[in-house]
């Protein structure tokens, strides 16, 4: 038999040729977006900087678009919350808060209370741990927001899940995962006194 060839390995690619996704295109529009508003680009080259986004097929075709544009920091890239209960308690929110992607939350002795309801969210998942321990960690959602509890070990003091599968177009998803430890977890959506308080006062602040 004649020996064949060893086949050449295969060659490296550059971050740069990586094919984009539609998530990749969508993120640059966005950028590009608040580029005009801020005013750094006039809106006859956002228009021509928009069309090129969407026909980009790579990511060094879409670093083009904003390489004379300041760097943001993602969501994503954004260290997690931390909220430990503690003595004496910890929470966040109902004011206004950016969320990242991941939201860590121990009851403590304290409890920790997370509220979503006016939080500025741009992703479309957010992880939440959330561990009971004595006190319990309460969770409010937004109507339209839903939650994927089945992540969850419910511990001692079990897992309270009183939200609704009805997803509103561009919300984010809640994966809930951690224990209820002794105190529990709770997840739902904002009570009568809460929703009363957001009426009367709407634009709250953080």
């Amino acid at each position: 038999m004649t020996a064949q060839p060893p086949e050449p390995f295969p060659r490296p690619v550059h971050p740069g040729d990586l094919r984009a996704s539609h998530d990749d295109r969508e993120a640059v529009v966005e950028q590009l977006r608040d580029a005009a508003a801020e005013g750094r680009i006039d809106f006859d080259e956002l228009d021509a900087r928009l069309e090129q986004a969407l026909k980009s097929k790579t990511h060094a075709e879409l670093a083009v678009l904003t390489a004379d544009l300041p760097r943001v920091e993602s969501a994503e890239s954004r260290p997690p919350l931390v909220l430990k209960g503690g003595l004496h308690g910890a929470s966040r929110g109902p004011g206004r808060w950016e969320v990242p992607g991941r939201v860590i939350a121990h009851g403590g002795m304290g409890g920790v209370k997370v509220d979503f309801t006016r939080a500025e969210c741009r992703l479309t998942e957010v992880a939440v741990e959330a561990y009971g321990e004595t006190a319990g960690v309460t969770i409010v959602i937004p109507d339209g927001w839903v939650a994927d509890t089945g992540g969850m070990d419910p511990g001692f003091g079990g897992l309270t899940d009183k939200t609704t599968p009805d997803r509103l177009a561009g919300t984010p998803l809640i994966r809930l995962t951690g224990s209820g430890g002794i105190a529990g977890v709770v997840i739902r959506h904002p009570n009568r006194w809460e929703r009363r308080k957001m009426h009367s006062n709407p634009t709250q602040d953080r």
